[in-house]
């Protein structure tokens, strides 16, 4: 038993030492390196991003598809951004329409999910400071797995850092399907709260029945952002060149919809019998009584990289407008490629 205990005594001892001699590596010497570029200034002016693929977690419809973005920046003093995004299908992925085909009641047609952005942030405070940054040392002869296997080296560069603080404006625009009897349960709603125009109460026809509807909104948002620049480029010695050229924003906005909008149910009861339609009994049913919230907020994370042919990503939480208790929201997009121009093509003249 002791020596069983002064084995384990002796095993704890050799921990450190085993990782102090696992931490000194061969190769780990300093290297050199020769500035190749330092202009945070120097961007791209133009980028266009493809997305393949967003998802969002929505309570309002959990959807997932494509989209297309555009960013413009003018002069040093604002950049644009316009945004579009909708779903592939419904089958994929567009959870709330998927639901009501299959087993909607009412006769309503049912929206796409479709989001549109448009916007611009204005440059409050645009200025440059000195900075540093990490860059892998990397081989060719590093390629494939032993490229995966290792833990690669970094070397810290100073650079400048260009910083936008950014007062952000804009609008927004969406319209979905959406489940109306998760509603009822969350607000504690009942079939007696829908009526037609001519006083029939749809619970006179059913108490039952799966519902769904369309909302809509056009919107503005209100907020901040905070902007990091890189565009520096280094050769090192008996390593490749390394380069740093994120463009990285994060944000925060405020959003209000004063427009946004429910459709009315359209129900035709059924003939207990018959099982047939009963068409003189088609309704409208007005949907008032569901409460909605105008009021949101979110905040965002996203990054591209200042080169002619790239790939971006992004990322929002908060609590978008929409029907009360069905407001939040988290989404994650992913662009490529993304195509950057400086839209300068002019090049000089000289006469022979």
């Amino acid at each position: 038993m002791i020596s069983n205990q002064r084995f384990i005594i002796f095993c704890l001892l050799l921990l450190p030492l085993m990782g102090s001699a696992q931490g000194e590596r061969k190769d780990k010497t300093a290297v050199t390196y020769e500035e190749i570029y330092d202009e945070p200034y120097s961007v791209n002016k133009l980028f266009i991003h493809l997305q393949p693929l967003y998802g969002e977690v929505f309570a309002t419809n959990i959807n997932a598809g494509f989209g297309l973005e555009a960013n413009y920046y003018l002069r040093d003093k604002v950049d644009f951004k316009a945004h579009f995004r909708k779903t592939y299908s419904k089958s994929f992925y567009d959870y709330a329409r998927d639901l009501a085909a299959k087993t909607s009641d009412v006769d309503n047609r049912f929206e796409v999910f479709n989001y549109y952005e448009f916007g611009f942030t204005y440059h409050v405070k645009d200025f440059d400071e000195s900075s540093k940054t990490k860059m892998f040392l990397y081989k060719n002869s590093y390629k494939g797995n032993k490229w995966a296997a290792r833990v690669p080296l970094t070397a810290e560069v100073p650079c400048k850092v260009r910083k936008i603080y950014g007062a952000r404006l804009g609008g927004i625009i969406w319209d979905s399907s959406t489940d109306l009897n998760r509603v009822m349960e969350s607000q504690g709603l009942s079939y007696s709260d829908f009526r037609s125009s001519d006083g029939i109460l749809l619970s006179d026809f059913t108490t039952d029945a799966n519902l769904f509807t369309n909302i809509s909104s056009r919107g503005v948002y209100l907020g901040g952002s905070m902007t990091w620049i890189r565009n520096v480029a280094v050769s090192f010695d008996k390593f490749e060149a390394g380069v740093d050229d994120l463009i990285l924003t994060v944000f925060a906005d405020l959003m209000f919809s004063p427009s946004l909008t429910l459709d009315n149910l359209v129900y035709t009861p059924v003939d207990a019998n018959s099982g047939l339609p009963i068409l003189s009994e088609q309704r409208s049913y007005d949907v008032s009584a569901v409460n909605l919230k105008k009021f949101g907020f979110r905040a965002g994370i996203e990054g591209k990289f200042n080169r002619q042919f790239s790939w971006a990503y992004g990322g929002e939480i908060g609590y978008r407008p929409s029907i009360e208790g069905k407001t939040f929201y988290a989404l994650l997009k992913i662009s490529f490629p993304v195509f950057g121009s400086n839209l300068d093509y002019g090049v000089e003249a000289f006469g022979k």
